[in-house]
């Protein structure tokens, strides 16, 4: 009997019905999916023949659990069947559940019902274009039902202070602070973006992390650091900075040479060099020296990881500045310090294509992507030699 269909199978039929939506959504959208009918799984003609006490136990316990005996739930829907042994027999070939009522009885979420239909009401009250959203996540209201009077006047403040240009930390709504949103943020996207007009949100900025800058708060916003190589040329006597790009931009500092190097330890250990400075720490976030364009007028040298994602970066970093060049990211310099090699990670690997690469550097990317020197050979830029690094530096 176990591959016949029971009660509990009903049951956990309509459950992912009510998992889906498929329950609540209909109280938006106004359509009438009733009555939901199951086909059943049901004894096979042999079944009837060879084990027909089974089959007579198995109706009845679908009927014993039936909206006629307990007064709500489903209904069987039988048909009249023959048998050659048997004769004429009645069986169950579906389950049908005839209203929302029966539904939510059968499921024990009345209560969860009528928790949803009045924050779906409160919400349409003063939103009425998340209808759609609600019909399409009606479990994701129900969810944070108990927050949703807080949630909607998060809602309500972006709308009256569009782009406030405030940080998270300075907005005053009553009863909700900054963790109350930054725990809720994925979910705020998605009602924030169905609420307001267009000239209020920045398309750019996508995900959870962006969701400052996506609505126009202000963030705590990354630094350039940079240290000065030539004493001769220090900033009211200080070497090591830390400034805002817009700042940077307006630098101009007399140099004739920037370095640029991911690792953060590299930057501070780098040797003095005249006329030079080295910015330092900025992996993937080098976009952040776009707009100095003093730096187009310079040598500019970028030095990172031998390994497909040091090359990745180059090939981004050229996308502004075509003219950079590397610096110890050759063939040379990898196979001179073969005892230091690790590994990158199989799932965090380059997987782009690196047009900016010259043809040595391409040469060694592709070497690298293939493995050719081993599984997932990479030199991380901390571990060349300091008598290396000194010796490609100018005097």
């Amino acid at each position: 009997m176990s591959d016949w269909t029971d009660a509990d199978d009903i049951h956990a039929w309509l459950q992912r019905r009510w998992s889906a939506g498929e329950i609540l959504a209909p109280r938006i959208t106004g359509d009438d999916p009733y009555p939901l009918e199951l086909r059943l799984r049901r004894p096979k003609a042999a079944d009837v023949a060879d084990r027909f006490g089974e089959v007579m136990d198995w109706v009845r316990a679908l009927q014993a659990a039936d909206r006629s005996a307990l007064g709500h739930g489903y209904d069987l829907r039988f048909e009249t069947r023959n048998s050659r042994i048997q004769g004429e027999y009645r069986i169950p070939v579906a389950a049908t559940v005839p209203t929302e009522a029966d539904a939510l009885r059968l499921l024990r979420r009345g209560a969860d019902a009528e928790r949803f239909q009045r924050a779906a009401e409160a919400t349409l009250a003063r939103f009425p274009e998340l209808r759609a959203w609600i019909a399409r996540r009606p479990l994701q209201l129900l969810e944070h039902a108990d927050a949703w009077e807080r949630i909607l006047a998060v809602l309500d403040w972006f709308q009256r202070h569009p782009r406030p240009g405030l940080y998270l930390r300075q907005l005053e709504i009553p009863g909700v602070d900054s963790k109350f949103i930054e725990r809720r943020r994925g979910l705020l996207t998605e009602l924030l973006d169905a609420v307001l007009p267009p000239d209020a949100i920045d398309p750019r900025a996508a995900g959870t992390s962006a969701f400052a800058r996506r609505y126009g708060l202000r963030t705590d916003r990354r630094l350039i650091r940079f240290r000065i190589l030539d004493p001769d040329f220090l900033l009211g006597g200080l070497s090591d900075l830390s400034v805002l790009p817009e700042e940077f931009a307006r630098l101009a500092l007399p140099v004739e040479r920037v370095f640029v190097t991911e690792n953060r330890i590299n930057g501070l250990a780098f040797p003095d060099c005249p006329r030079s400075i080295v910015i330092f720490g900025l992996g993937y976030g080098l976009d952040a020296l776009g707009d100095a364009a003093w730096l187009h007028d310079v040598e500019i040298v970028y030095w990172g990881d031998i390994d497909t994602h040091g090359f990745g970066i180059l090939n981004r970093f050229r996308a502004t500045f075509p003219e950079a060049r590397s610096m110890l990211m050759d063939r040379a310099t990898l196979l001179a310090h073969r005892e230091l090699w690790g590994q990158e990670d199989a799932d965090k690997r380059y997987q782009g294509e690196p047009t900016r690469l010259t043809a040595e550097e391409r040469a060694l990317y592709e070497d690298l992507a293939c493995d050719r020197f081993g599984e997932r050979v990479r030199l991380e830029q901390e571990r060349v030699s300091f008598g290396a690094l000194r010796a490609a530096l100018p005097d």
